[in-house]
Order: structure tokens, then C-alpha cells, then sequence
């Protein structure tokens, strides 16, 4: 057993937790107490070999996060030079005049070894030295510091919802979560603090200057009026001494500086600065290839020092000769790797992982005769509409859709169509290339000669025509569109029945992080801490269920932070956000119109339904047959008001809005179910229908 070990089993005490306090102890101690000669040698050899460290531990380094200590090394070591500078300012005062050494070895060798013993030349390197750290190095590290700790705190907000969002998600466990936390915090601490760290290195700098001026002063007063030395003796032998003592402070400031620079300045790849150096800088034949010709041209340029011109294009032609058949030699083991692997290992026809391809969220299949409206190369014009349909429907929604991945199936028709939704297909249709379907909007004047069908999205019914007729056809009131409009519109069709689906959790996520870079406080604030994101979620998709738009997300993220304290079921949450929204459902349904025809519920069956519903939000239990009948009568309202040019709505009170929706939404879907409260104050109610009057 050592002592050390004894130490700490017999008194309790660890040395690592006393280092520290010790060594500031001693970096006070210097200040205050006279320092030998010998002291004054190891402390400034200490200062020299400690900053080496530094610097080389700062180019291992393969992220900052690694030496996250860095902006305290900076505040100790810049103390400890100022330290040192104090001691042997006191040194060299009182003792200067016996000889060079009366500060000891070190500054001596400095004043005659470095600077040849030459005070002016010394004080001009000296002055170069300070440039070089103050100006160039410090103030360079200094921006990037504070440049990094700004564009840190800013993204905080992001990638605290980023690694939120992937924990949800399940891709990460909560000990992942909370170590990405825990470095993030790490992150903005460090840029925080080395922004901080780099003003006492700038303020090292200019205390070295001024300590170098006050030695070179009092010094040769001293010399002068106490050790009775002449002018010329007295500035030999102190400025001498005042430039060795700065420059045994200036040179491991510097290289501290530069590990500062070296450590704010990485882009982490997972690389030591080596690394990156050879494999980035070194690595292109072709850049060393030309810089090899150029050199060369310079050395040969008469009265140009030839030789080493010419060695280092040599060398980089060297180089770039070795790095390209590096190159040859590594595409070669590729291939041969990709020829044999397939003939010995998998023999063609073994299964593996690529063959698993996830389900496409939104598809479509096309025809072989369809292909050309979406192939690129023949600018499709299917493709130009499908990007307008999704802006479109962004813009109009809410949100963002998937993508539509499209791909051709020799399984369909040549002129078949079909649109899927995660893997299921959710509608069929044909369409001809090259021609123009005709649409009966109804009375039309004229009948047109074609091919009778029906409009795919709407059913409307419908001819197919060419060009020479598509004059003669609008002239009859017909709605023409080409062959790419008609898959546009069904696929337009098809994404706003089923707004619900589409939003799911990554499309919630990038909505969420939209919202977060223009509310980014309201987004922090609310979500996940008093709404999770699944929640959230549920009450968007119940919203687009029923055909309401999501664009307002102001009000609906504070209306849910007002009611999710008390309120826990998405359907209870989605109606207070409804009665929130409430003005902006009746525009979308009847526009900026300040009298709202609306159909309305029999009274005796209104009390009905209220009685059966209760205060839960199930499906209404009514009877078989009068529950038929009802459905019944709500599509024959539904199309009146549509043949009056009227939208049909249906007002019922709040407590059975949420069952009548779910009753009348299959068979009725284009009556929309509307609740008292979601009627605005300044709007008249005109009742134009009454559902369920002859059931």
C-alpha cells in the first residue's frame, strides 16, 4: 500500500479534490511571497511544458465536448503566468543589478540565447509576439467563441424537441435522452464559457505589455539612483531582463491561445485535428497535381532559389502520384469484391435486408400507357400538378403531406390509375393521354359525341373527347380538363378525405418544428410539458376528420394548454379546440356570409338522441329502423340543399355534435355536423331544412 493510499483510508482525504485548491494557493503564494531564483526556473519551465500539453491534448481532441475543461486551463494558466510575472518582476528589481542570471536561468536564456542578447531586437519580437497573440489568434478565437455559443443557444430549442420527439418516438430510451440533454447543457456551457475565457487571455496580453514597460522603467531608475549604474548599464542589464521575462511569459501564452483556437474552431467528424488535416487536405491527387506544375514554374524562374521549389513539387507530384493509385487500387478491390460476393455467397438469389422496402405512405400506380405524364425525362405534367396539389393543400390544411411515391404497374390497365394509402388501395380510375374529359357540372346544352364515363373523383358524369372538340364543348357548358388534371383532382380528392391518416407522427413532428421557429416560446412552453405529443396528435387528426383545417395552430396549441390540465380525452380536447375555432369552421363551410342557412334536428328527435347519448361521446343507440331512416333523410336534405346551392350543415347542440358526426359521416360525408357554440355572435342562423321531420 502507497502512501497516497494511506492517506486516503487512514485521514479520508483524496488528493484529487485538494489538488486544485492547492495549486491556486500557490499561484497567490507567488504574488505575496519572494521566490528564489530556482523556483523562478521550475515554475517557468512548469509554465512551458503545461501549455505544451494543453496544445497537444486540444489536437487529439476529436470534439470540444472532450476538454470540456478547456476555459478553466485557460483562467488558471493565464494566472499563473501572471503569477509568475509578478514574481519575477520582484526578482529582477531588486536583484537585476548583480547580473543577467539574478532572475535565474530561464529568463536569462531568453534575453541571450532567443534575441542574441540584443534588447532591441528582443523588444521588437516581443512586440510581434503580443500582435501576433492580442490581435490575430485571440481575437479570431474570441469571435468564434462567442459566434458559437450564440448559434448553440439558439438551436437549443430545436434539439431539445428533436431528441423529445425521438424519445416518443421509442428510437431512443430515456437514459439516451437524458445523456443527449446532459451534453446539449455540456454544449452551451463550454461555447458559453470559452466566450468568457477569451477576454482573459486578451487581458494577459495587455498586462504583459504593461509589466514589460513598468520593468524597463523602474529598472533602470532603480540601476541608476540606488546601485549608482550608469544610463547605458542600467538598460542593458534590465531591459534584458524585462524582455526575457515577457518572452518566458508571451511564448506559452501564445501557445496556449493557439489550443484555443484549435479547440473552437472543430467541426466535429469524429476525427482528431491529424486526421482530418491528411484526409481532407491531403487526399485530392488532382489539387496536388497542379500545385506540383505551379511550383515547378516558380522554380524555374531565373533568379529564383531553384532547389527548394524544386523539391517541393516534386514532393507533391510524389504525393499526388501515390494518392491516385491509392485510388486505382482501392476501386479495384471494390469490384472484384462486388463480383465475387454475389457468385460465392448470396449465388444470385438469396434474400437480404434491401429486399424489404417499408410501405409507401401515399402512392401512386400508373398504366404503361400513363407513364409518360410522370416521367421526368419527358417533363410529365402529372408531376408539376402534384407538387402544386401538396403546396396547395399545405397552404390550405395545415400541413405538409408525404411525398407521393410513383411507380408503374404492369398489373393495371394501360390507362388505369390507382392511388394508395399505406399500401391500400383507396381508389381506381382511367384516364387517356393525349385526350380531354369532358364533365356535365349539370345543364349542359348539347350532347357531344365520345366515350360516355364518369368523372373519377366526383362521379359526375362525363365524356372523353379530343382537342377539335374542346372549344364546342365549353361553349355547352362542359368543364374540360386534360388527362393529367383528371388524376391531379382525384388525388387531391382523395388527400382531403383522408387529411386524418396522413398526419402521422413524423408529419406532426416537422409541423411542430415549422411552429417552433415562429412561436418558438409557445411550442417550449406547451409541448410535450402540458400537452404529449400523442395527444396532440389525436385531437390534429380528430380536427382533420371531420374536415376542419388546422392552419390556426395558435389557438389550438393555447386552447389545448387551457384545457389539457383538467381534460384528459382527446375528444373533450378536440371540442373545446372546436368551439375555439368555431368562426373559422362556418367561413370555411359558408364562407364570409353573415346568414347561415342551416338544417336543424325535429325537436321530439333532437330530445331523443340527447336522452340516449347521455353526457358519453358514443355513437348514437338508436333504433335499427328509425336510425336508417334517419341516415336516409340526411342524404336527401344534403342533396336539396346542394340542388338550392346551399352547404349543407347540420346544427345540433354541443353534447350530441361529436355521436351525430360519427353516425352521418359514412353515408352522409358531405354534411357537415356543426355545434351551437361554434357559431359565432355576429352570425344569423335561417333554419332551411329540418332533419328527420317525416321519419
Amino acid at each position: 500500500m502507497n502512501w497516497m493510499t494511506r492517506l486516503r483510508t487512514l485521514y479520508g482525504i483524496d488528493l484529487k479534490m485538494l489538488a486544485m485548491p492547492v495549486f491556486i494557493v500557490l499561484i497567490l503564494a507567488m504574488m505575496v511571497l519572494p521566490l528564489p531564483p530556482f523556483l523562478l526556473d521550475l515554475f517557468f519551465t512548469f509554465n512551458i511544458t503545461l501549455s505544451i500539453v494543453v496544445l497537444l491534448v486540444s489536437s487529439y481532441t476529436k470534439k470540444p465536448l472532450e476538454f470540456a475543461i478547456f476555459p478553466t486551463v485557460l483562467l488558471v494558466t493565464t494566472l499563473m503566468r501572471l503569477a509568475l510575472n509578478v514574481a519575477s518582476t520582484r526578482v529582477i528589481l531588486l536583484e537585476g543589478h548583480t547580473g543577467p542570471d539574478a532572475a535565474g536561468k530561464v529568463i536569462d536564456s531568453f534575453a541571450h540565447f532567443l534575441v542574441g542578447g540584443n534588447f532591441a531586437v528582443g523588444l521588437v519580437v516581443f512586440i510581434i509576439l503580443v500582435i501576433i497573440n492580442f490581435i490575430v489568434v485571440t481575437k479570431g478565437a474570441g469571435r468564434i467563441a462567442e459566434v458559437s455559443a450564440r448559434f448553440t443557444l439558439d438551436a437549443m430549442p430545436g434539439k431539445q424537441m428533436a431528441i423529445d420527439a425521438d424519445l416518443n418516438a421509442g428510437l431512443i430510451g430515456e437514459a439516451d435522452a437524458r445523456k443527449r440533454r446532459q451534453e446539449l447543457a455540456q454544449e452551451a456551457d463550454f461555447y458559453g464559457s470559452m466566450d468568457g475565457a477569451s477576454k482573459f487571455v486578451r487581458g494577459d496580453a495587455i498586462a504583459g505589455i504593461l509589466i514589460l514597460f513598468i520593468n524597463i522603467i523602474g529598472g533602470i531608475a532603480i540601476g541608476m539612483f540606488q546601485h549608482n549604474l550608469t544610463a547605458g548599464q542600467s538598460a542593458e542589464t534590465y531591459v534584458l531582463l524585462a524582455i526575457g521575462d515577457g518572452l518566458v511569459a508571451q511564448v506559452p501564452a501564445l501557445v496556449i491561445s493557439i489550443a484555443a483556437g484549435l479547440i473552437v474552431s472543430r467541426v466535429g467528424t469524429g476525427e482528431d485535428i491529424g486526421e482530418q488535416m491528411a484526409s481532407q487536405l491531403f487526399n485530392m491527387p488532382r489539387a496536388l497535381g497542379i500545385t506540383a506544375a505551379i511550383m515547378a514554374l516558380l522554380g524555374f524562374i531565373p533568379n529564383m532559389p531553384h532547389f527548394p521549389f524544386l523539391m517541393l513539387a516534386g514532393s507533391c507530384a510524389y504525393l499526388a502520384w501515390w494518392l491516385s493509385q491509392r485510388e486505382k487500387s482501392r476501386k479495384a478491390a471494390e469490384s472484384a469484391a462486388q463480383e465475387v460476393v454475389p457468385a460465392t455467397l448470396n449465388n444470385g438469389n438469396e434474400a437480404t435486408w434491401e429486399d424489404l422496402q417499408p410501405v409507401d405512405v401515399l402512392g401512386l400506380e400508373v398504366g404503361y400507357r400513363l407513364i409518360p405524364l410522370v416521367d421526368i425525362n419527358q417533363d410529365g405534367e402529372l408531376l408539376k400538378r402534384i407538387k402544386g396539389i401538396r403546396k396547395k393543400f399545405a397552404q390550405e390544411v395545415g400541413f405538409l403531406p408525404p411525398a407521393v411515391h410513383i411507380r408503374d404497374n404492369l398489373g393495371l390497365r394501360p390507362n388505369q390509375y390507382r392511388i394508395t394509402l399505406k399500401g391500400a388501395t383507396m381508389a381506381e380510375g382511367e384516364t387517356v393521354n393525349g385526350m380531354f374529359l369532358a364533365i356535365d357540372p349539370g345543364g349542359v346544352t348539347a350532347q357531344l359525341p365520345g366515350t360516355p364515363t364518369r368523372d373519377p373523383a366526383f362521379g359526375l358524369p362525363a365524356v372523353w373527347i379530343d382537342n377539335t372538340l374542346r372549344s364546342m364543348a365549353q361553349v355547352s357548358g362542359y368543364t374540360v380538363v386534360d388527362a393529367a388534371t383528371v388524376v391531379a383532382t382525384h388525388l387531391n380528392h382523395i388527400l382531403q378525405m383522408h387529411a386524418s391518416a396522413l398526419l402521422g407522427r413524423t408529419e406532426v413532428q416537422s409541423l411542430l418544428d415549422h411552429i417552433g421557429k415562429l412561436m418558438p416560446k409557445l411550442v417550449e412552453d406547451i409541448i410535450p410539458k402540458v400537452v404529449s405529443i400523442p395527444i396532440f396528435q389525436k385531437v390534429l387528426q380528430n380536427l382533420l376528420s371531420e374536415g376542419v383545417h388546422i392552419r390556426d395552430m395558435r389557438t389550438i396549441i393555447e386552447t389545448m394548454a387551457e384545457h389539457a390540465p383538467h381534460l384528459q380525452d382527446s375528444f373533450e380536447l378536440t371540442a373545446q379546440v372546436r368551439t375555439a375555432l368555431g368562426p373559422a369552421i362556418v367561413q370555411q363551410i359558408y364562407g364570409y356570409a353573415a346568414e347561415l342557412p342551416v338544417i336543424v334536428l325535429e325537436p321530439e328527435l333532437e330530445r331523443v338522441i340527447t336522452q340516449t347519448v347521455g353526457k358519453t361521446n358514443e355513437a348514437v343507440g338508436l333504433e335499427p329502423n328509425l336510425a336508417d331512416a334517419l341516415v336516409r333523410h340526411a342524404v336527401e336534405v344534403t342533396q336539396q340543399q346542394e340542388a338550392a346551392g346551399l352547404p349543407a350543415a347540420l346544427l345540433v347542440p354541443d353534447a350530441i355534435r361529436l355521436p351525430m358526426s360519427r353516425l352521418l359521416r359514412r353515408l352522409a360525408p358531405r354534411l357537415r355536423v356543426i355545434g351551437h357554440g361554434e357559431i359565432p355572435e355576429t352570425s344569423t342562423i335561417r333554419v332551411s331544412s329540418i332533419l328527420g321531420a317525416s321519419t
